[in-house]
């Protein structure tokens, strides 16, 4: 209880300085939405010719009038996230709105696949299945170090390129932590194999829908383009990542006094007795199960998806093959409500939980569900503005002439910044793929090399950058400093931009 003499210390206490928190990618894209508005009354109009199949036409840009009103443009900003849901656009005037006819503008179908797909994973990780046999696969690799190491860090890279797989690694250090530090190394060990792991999966993403999935829908090409690629480059970034965590483990195992990290009181002293100890429940018949169906439907998605003839003639216009499904967004959200009930039903959840598990799930991964609407209402203002053509154009005058790999380098350049200042990933590719992608069309390189220079920006800045919960929250559950975590993975930073710069550029070429 205060007293008098209490109220003139308070008083004179020093007001508390506010910690800077960064904003959300939802007040970000409000931010941006109206700062677009905005500058729609100064960049002139204009519009380049199409060709048969939607594309603009190179050097055919010329100015026109945007035919707005100031309360046209006021609907506009208004309604701008209902036309990023469902917004139509009428094929003779271009302009999109709710109650048009024509073709769906509107991230409908990608809205309704991230909650299909969120209220799937929710259901894998009800079942206890994903997070036990990877505790599993870390208790029975803890006698060899080096294997352990590339073990888990290739099971994250794997997730994460299939299905982004990021947030879900901060509950893992509990088991990952005390397991480096038994085998010898330090707690630096664990968040590089934890956060790098992941993180080289998400960059070298082959078709994990919040990442790939959202960015080929708006650049308007199939989820399955440019998959050769991607996983060629999965393979030796993985292995590059893998093999420089080892080196770094190896070395502090050596000489404790190497490490980046150091030791907390009591981290010498565990032993591999206390990590056998701690030893991990076995898989049951009904969660071997579960993670077979599990990677039976990632491997069905990405059949769905690909365009065989094309990924294995090499040739962009070949016939599709018979057996070709050649799946879309609605196909797929269809695919993850219907693999979700199966995993409930393996798992013998019961109705009511397996119920309230998909709803929950969808009702989790509504937030970047709303990131992509809201970016997809940014691109519908610029539309109906008639500004998308002319910032395309100007953009154009930058590239032109340039080849195709270098092209393909500056496309990876740019969106750097972007994703500092967009860390969704799914509200950055939807608002940055209508412009990049046809660009691309003026390079003469596919809009799938574009998607994954884009992607390998977003995965590149997502290692390190302070406003993703992946990075920050993984060291400080690890209780390691963020400036040592800076210190530790600046090496790899540099050798993975160089090989992402050579790997876009290759794919530009030869395309």
């Amino acid at each position: 209880m205060s007293t008098a003499t209490d109220a003139p210390e308070r008083q004179h206490e020093p007001p508390r300085k506010k910690k800077f928190v960064f904003p959300s990618a939802l007040t970000v894209l409000a931010v941006v939405t109206v700062a677009v508005w905005l500058l729609a009354f100064l960049i002139p109009s204009g519009q380049y010719d199409r060709g048969e199949d939607g594309a603009p036409v190179e050097g055919t840009y010329h100015r026109v009038g945007s035919g707005q009103s100031f309360v046209d443009h006021l609907d506009d900003l208004f309604l701008s996230p209902v036309n990023g849901l469902y917004g139509i656009q009428d094929p003779k005037t271009s302009l999109v709105a709710p109650d048009n006819s024509g073709d769906l503008y509107g991230s409908a179908g990608v809205f309704l696949f991230v909650l299909a797909i969120g209220a799937f994973i929710t259901v894998v990780f009800a079942t206890g299945a994903l997070d036990r046999g990877i505790g599993r696969l870390a208790h029975r690799l803890r006698e060899r170090g080096a294997l352990l190491i590339a073990g888990v860090m290739v099971v994250f890279s794997v997730l994460g390129t299939v299905e982004g797989f990021a947030e879900e690694t901060l509950g893992f250090y509990g088991l990952i932590v005390p397991l480096m530090l038994a085998l010898g190394y330090d707690r630096m060990t664990a968040v590089g194999a934890i956060i790098l792991g992941a993180g080289v999966g998400v960059l070298c993403s082959t078709v994990n829908p919040f990442a790939t999935g959202v960015a080929s829908s708006a650049a308007d090409i199939s989820l399955g383009d440019g998959i050769a690629l991607r996983f060629v480059m999965w393979i030796v970034l993985t292995a590059v990542t893998v093999g420089y965590v080892i080196r770094y483990a190896k070395r502090v195992q050596k000489n404790p006094d190497r490490s980046l990290s150091g030791f907390l009181p009591g981290d010498r002293d565990q032993d591999k007795a206390s990590a056998d100890a701690a030893e991990v429940p076995e898989l049951t018949g009904l969660h071997k199960a579960v993670l077979v169906v599990t990677a039976l439907v990632f491997a069905f998605m990405i059949f769905s998806v690909v365009p065989w003839a094309s990924a294995l003639t090499g040739k962009a216009d070949a016939t599709p093959y018979g057996f070709e499904l050649g799946w879309s967004f609605p196909q797929l959200a269809a695919l993850f409500l219907c693999a979700a009930v199966l995993v409930g039903l393996v798992a013998r959840m019961g109705e009511q939980k397996l119920s309230a598990t998909i709803i929950q799930g969808a009702a989790d991964f509504v937030s970047p569900a709303l990131v992509i609407l809201l970016a997809r209402g940014v691109t519908v203002i610029m539309n109906n503005s008639k500004i998308t053509d002319t910032v395309l154009h100007a953009i154009e005058g930058v590239v032109k002439g340039t080849s195709s790999g270098i092209f393909a380098i500056i496309v990876f350049a740019v969106n750097l910044p972007l994703a500092f200042l967009i860390p969704s990933t799914s509200g950055h590719a939807t608002l940055a793929m209508p412009i990049l992608a046809p660009l691309a069309d003026f390079a003469g390189v596919s809009r799938a090399v574009v998607v994954t220079a884009w992607q390998a920006a977003s995965g590149w800045m997502n290692l390190w950058v302070p406003t993703t919960a992946v990075t920050i929250g993984g060291v400080a559950l690890a209780k390691v400093g963020y400036d040592r975590y800076l210190r530790f993975v600046w090496p790899l930073l540099a050798l993975l931009f160089l090989l992402i710069c050579g790997f876009v550029a290759l794919g530009a070429a030869f395309t």
